[in-house]
């Protein structure tokens, strides 16, 4: 009787020893944990950076979404620790509008727009009269005109401050019709239109390589289109969250991106204070 005895007592302090074990772990005192919000389906970088996060107990959730407005609302209502989509200039422009308290804490790189067609191999095949798709979106239709005007199709106001309509073109010589929708639209109306801006990643995700079927591409880098990390401001001294940033702004990610992207994404790790914040 007391073998018996003696037997359930070790099993019971067994099960409470794992019990207490598994509670231990489940509070994360080793691991802490991270929600990113991405946009689009290809987040390579973000699995290589958590990869590395890994190795030192940050564990990243790496959530996606369909387009550029829930990422934001999402980290601003705690649903995310972090997110990583978006321009500085949508960003500026969409803090402003819905009044939130975000704030970037990191650079990450540059994803050139493009100008893309089914029908026409070069910007000055495009005729009189023809249809240009475009994103709807102020800052987004912005980086749209302006491309447009370095391809040379269009003429803007003096001064442009890079919010987008179409009232801030001043030349239109070819007399183009403008044609605006969401973002993800943009590759789906390529056959009924002679020409779509398309954004990098939603490019990229509708099968097309920015390098080689745009055409007419982003010539330059310009400080309003360098992507950034952003949290909340409560949380911009977090030091979880600055490692982040801290590891996506390795040299050996900045190689990955090269060597992945072969140029379609440029790495651009420059300070806050070069983007105004």
């Amino acid at each position: 009787m007391k073998k018996l005895v003696l037997a359930i007592l070790v099993l019971v302090l067994a099960v409470f020893s794992a019990a207490c074990s598994d509670s231990s772990s489940a509070k994360g005192e080793k691991t802490v944990k991270v929600k990113l919000g991405v946009s689009g389906t290809d987040h390579r970088v973000w699995d290589y950076v958590a990869e590395k996060a890994k190795k030192e107990g940050i564990e990243v959730e790496i959530l996606t979404f369909s387009d550029y407005v829930q990422p934001n609302l999402a980290l601003a209502e705690g649903e995310l620790d972090a997110n990583s989509f978006q321009t500085v200039s949508y960003f500026n422009a969409f803090i402003k509008e819905h009044n939130l308290d975000l704030v970037p804490i990191a650079t990450t790189q540059i994803a050139p727009m493009g100008l893309y067609s089914d029908k026409y191999k070069d910007v000055k095949d495009i005729p009189k009269g023809g249809k240009i798709a475009l994103d709807n979106e102020a800052t987004n239709m912005g980086r749209g005109l302006a491309l447009l005007q370095e391809a040379g199709l269009i003429k803007l106001e003096e001064g442009f401050n890079g919010i987008g309509s179409l009232d801030k073109i001043v030349e239109n010589p070819k007399n183009l019709e403008f044609i605006t929708m969401t973002a993800g639209h943009t590759p789906r109306v390529m056959p009924d239109v002679a020409a779509s801006i398309v954004n990098n990643g939603i490019a990229v995700d509708a099968g097309l390589t920015p390098r080689e079927d745009a055409i007419f591409l982003e010539s330059e880098t310009a400080t309003p289109y360098i992507n950034i990390i952003a949290v909340r401001e409560e949380d911009k001294d977090n030091k979880t969250l600055k490692r982040l940033a801290e590891l996506y702004q390795q040299d050996d990610v900045k190689e990955f991106i090269e060597k992945e992207y072969k140029g379609n994404s440029i790495p651009t790790f420059v300070p806050l204070s070069n983007i105004g914040w």
